[in-house]
């Protein structure tokens, strides 16, 4: 799956760790829903830096078409709030 978090670039992360950002997902999604800020921060970035630590970073110049979209590590709660859908920021 090719993941793009806006602001930094683009990363191949294997099909096999999806359930972990999934299960990243759900705790950022809960922090949203009860609109704690400091836990919403804490969230994002452990999503984030586990995309960066298992992705494989795709060179500056691909322009591979990316299937997941992260807002940057310094994104709002509502702009987060407003880029979730049904199944939060990462498909099931």
């Amino acid at each position: 799956m090719i993941v793009r978090i806006m602001g930094e670039g683009q990363v191949e992360v294997a099909e096999g760790d999806i359930d972990v950002l999934n299960s990243l997902d759900s705790e950022l999604e809960a922090a949203i829903e009860i609109d704690d800020e400091a836990q919403f921060r804490t969230k994002l970035h452990a999503l984030l830096d586990k995309v960066r630590q298992i992705g494989k970073p795709l060179p500056d110049d691909s322009l591979e078409p990316s299937e997941l979209i992260l807002p940057p590590a310094d994104a709002s709660i509502d702009e987060v709030r407003g880029m979730l859908g049904d199944s939060g920021l990462i498909p099931g």
